[in-house]
């Protein structure tokens, strides 16, 4: 095709190569002339031809071994680059954050998110970079991270975007699922250079998971709503790590009806779905028994089986799921786990 590129020259251009013709030795002929000239070379050494060709192969295959070389170096320079361990990380989620600091990169942070710092003590006096809904760019980049770990929410998509156009290093993980929270401790551990911590952390979170599930194995299951805030009123909806959890702590989520992992419902729909076991993890100072108290038509409230749960231990979705698992277990049925058992 006319004009078109010979295979591979896109390639080496954007490599560094701008040509691989050598120069025009006798630039100030014309084309006829030159023509003329290599015409009475080939008369008299009829191996030049050949021999140009053999070195213009040899010119090409040292090209193509030095593009090689140089992939081969960008390759080997990325892996490198993505196996070093993070130092200096920033941390934009209280889950991300309570997961490094369990993992032994407490060290690592150099900022965290506002209700990181609230609420995880060991991060407390570190500098904060703004919340979900106002992240401050400004004050992450002034930190020189070399990798910033985040939730990629509607919220923060924006801000990635910005924090990879200026080449700062993101780590997105979507800890939502109970698998995609173990994932989220594998790769902070792998990100970190803490695999071994991270395994161990798993681990123990896979062996609670199947303790619990055997001991409520053929256990009635009762129908429950964990609430996670009164008013506006939200609930654990289906897909989340905490309907998962409340599955294999024996009992049946209603809010898993609501299609959506984290819904807003009515206290109509509540009241419509009449749960017999009522999680209360709002953190208004009101005890959950005594607010709901004034709804006694309601199963759970009628057969005193409303449960405070603690909301930082339970609802986060952090490197504790085996003590979350066990305390839903207890809340749900309490003769299943002896009160001294460990996770």
């Amino acid at each position: 095709m006319p004009g078109a590129a010979a295979p591979g020259t896109e390639l080496l251009t954007s490599l560094g190569f701008a040509s691989l013709r050598a120069p025009n030795p006798i630039p100030s002929l014309a084309h006829g002339s030159l023509r003329a000239a290599f015409g009475g070379l080939r008369r008299r050494w009829p191996q030049t031809a050949a021999l140009r060709r053999s070195r213009r192969l040899g010119l090409i295959s040292r090209a193509v071994v030095r593009v090689l070389a140089v992939a081969c170096t960008l390759v080997l320079a990325t892996q490198a680059a993505a196996e070093t361990p993070a130092r200096r990380i920033v941390s934009m989620n209280p889950s991300l954050t309570r997961i490094l600091v369990a993992l032994g990169a407490r060290d690592a942070l150099v900022g965290v998110d506002d209700f990181s710092a609230r609420q995880e003590p060991g991060v407390a006096l570190l500098p904060r970079v703004g919340g979900l809904y106002d992240p401050s760019l400004e004050a992450v980049v002034a930190l020189e991270p070399d990798l910033v770990v985040l939730v990629p929410s509607r919220e923060q998509r924006d801000f990635r975007a910005r924090l990879e156009a200026l080449r700062v290093p993101v780590l997105a993980l979507d800890p939502v699922g109970f698998e995609q929270v173990l994932d989220s401790i594998r790769a902070l551990g792998a990100r970190t250079g803490h695999e071994a911590e991270a395994r161990a952390r798993v681990d123990a979170i896979t062996r609670a998971r199947d303790a619990v599930r055997r001991a409520t194995a053929g256990k009635p299951r009762p129908r429950a709503v964990f609430v996670l805030t009164r008013d506006p009123l939200f609930v654990v909806g289906r897909g989340s790590f905490l309907d998962e959890m409340m599955g294999i702590a024996g009992a049946e989520n209603l809010g898993a009806a609501l299609a959506e992992a984290w819904p807003r419902a009515s206290l109509e729909w509540l009241i419509a779905a009449a749960p017999e076991v009522i999680l209360d993890s709002d953190s208004d100072p009101l005890p959950a028994r005594e607010y709901w108290s004034r709804f006694p038509s309601l199963p759970a409230v009628a057969a005193g089986s409303v449960v405070a749960m603690p909301a930082g231990d339970v609802t986060l979705p952090g490197p504790d799921l085996d003590h979350a698992l066990v305390t839903l277990a207890r809340a749900l049925h309490p003769d299943a786990l002896p009160p001294d058992s460990a996770p």
